[in-house]
């Protein structure tokens, strides 16, 4: 469905029912350059179990309209008023990497609007490599592959999906393919140049997991740690031998952690 945020067009995934704003509400935050495509498994699983799911495009990605917001703050913010334009006054937010961010600073600016917090290959800090930096800013196609071989775990190279006949790696390459030009950048120039995330933390008043990858290049595991500890009460789950794109490459055991 199509919700007007901040006087554009949103596409919102809602997991194959109709969004019932009565229901508990469950949103899920994609990360840099991704679109809602990722969430596929688990917002069909939330929508068929008596959830509200929203899966949105983020501005400027996917089938939304508008230019990509150019920090986790904005998009923090934008968070709470894609509730507002759903009608929902409260919901859980599930968010991958950047969208971990944005779960994360959306949870410490709007406690009366978060329920909950599942965080998913995040860290203490995303400081991205100049080259992919560069690359990104290029339009050059390594930035895709870079994203790709550093997001990907050591075993999603080797094949396995728990999905089978899924090529892991060229099904993600893909998604980064259809991103309009500038907004990969813009995505991780928003995460290299965020540094809240742990005075956010600290904030943070409700329920709070994250779900880590123990061979994660992108936003490796002690970082993830690091952050865990700086929320109170936060459950930690690590999958062994996992990477940055878990719900790719273990869907069935981030779904069994989201439902846990």
């Amino acid at each position: 469905m199509n919700l007007a945020v901040d006087g554009f067009d949103t596409f919102v995934a809602t997991g194959g029912r109709p969004l019932d704003p009565a229901l508990p509400a469950i949103v899920f935050l994609h990360g840099a350059g991704f679109d809602h495509t990722i969430w596929a498994l688990p917002a069909r699983w939330f929508a068929h179990h008596g959830h509200g799911v929203l899966a949105p495009d983020l501005p400027g990605h996917g089938r939304s309209k508008g230019a990509a917001l150019a920090s986790i703050g904005d998009l923090a913010g934008w968070c709470a008023r894609l509730l507002d334009a759903a009608g929902i006054a409260r919901a859980r937010l599930v968010g991958h990497s950047m969208g971990a961010l944005i779960a994360l600073e959306a949870a410490a600016r709007h406690p009366d609007r978060v329920a909950g917090i599942t965080l998913i290959g995040a860290a203490a800090s995303m400081k991205v490599s100049p080259d992919l930096l560069g690359a990104a800013d290029a339009n050059h196609h390594d930035a895709v592959d870079m994203v790709s071989i550093w997001g990907f775990g050591y075993r999603a190279g080797l094949g396995g999906s728990q999905s089978p006949g899924l090529w892991m790696l060229g099904g993600g390459e893909r998604v980064l393919e259809r991103t309009a030009p500038g907004v990969l950048h813009n995505d991780l120039a928003a995460c290299n140049a965020y540094d809240g995330a742990l005075a956010a933390a600290a904030k943070v008043s409700c329920p709070a997991t994250l779900i880590l990858g123990q061979r994660d290049m992108m936003t490796p595991l002690k970082s993830g740690l690091q952050l865990a500890d700086a929320i109170t009460h936060a459950r930690r789950v690590v999958l062994p031998g996992a990477g940055h794109m878990m719900m790719t490459e273990r869907p069935d055991d981030v779904l069994a952690a989201l439902t846990s």
